[in-house]
């Protein structure tokens, strides 16, 4: 696949480092690539077609077929969609979609099982008008007791009021 690289980079006349810019990738990495330290990841193939989709994917990676593709080679993106959703509505109309003795749940509740599900909006206000906890001292019977420092040497203050 070096060889290949190295023949696609001498037919478009581009140095180590413009391709590297071009597709996105370190240019030590091509450099490791073509010397044969380091064989191509699948990312850096993945770049390499994204950014040249004229090149043939067959031809970089078995050596098969020609550098560029054909320009009348359908890509996976060339598919008409309106064949697809013509010929999934023939199948869909061709399919018996009628269950067989299949039994269908019922979906009706009971208002009383809605009324669970779903708190009516006075039920909300008076949700909202308890305490949070009833079990909480009021706050005016509350008394600060101490306040405590703690510094990053593992030292610490503690301040009593007076």
């Amino acid at each position: 696949m070096k060889d290949r690289i190295q023949a696609f980079l001498q037919t478009e006349n581009k140095s180590y480092a413009q391709f590297a810019d071009e597709i996105g990738v370190q240019p030590s990495g091509i450099s490791h690539i073509l010397s044969g330290r380091n064989n191509p990841s699948l990312d850096f193939v993945i770049k390499m077609l994204h950014r040249y989709p004229s090149l043939s994917t067959e031809w970089l990676l078995f050596g098969r077929g020609s550098m560029y593709k054909a320009a009348s080679q359908p890509t996976l993106f060339d598919v008409d969609f309106q064949n697809d959703e013509s010929s999934e509505s023939e199948l869909l109309a061709e399919q018996d979609i009628t269950p067989d003795n299949e039994e269908i749940p019922d979906l009706h509740t009971d208002r009383k099982d809605l009324a669970e599900l779903f708190p009516s909006e006075s039920e909300k206000q008076a949700d909202r008008d308890k305490p949070a906890d009833s079990n909480k001292p009021e706050v005016s019977t509350r008394k600060l007791s101490g306040i405590v420092f703690f510094y990053s040497d593992k030292t610490f203050t503690e301040y009593k009021p007076s």
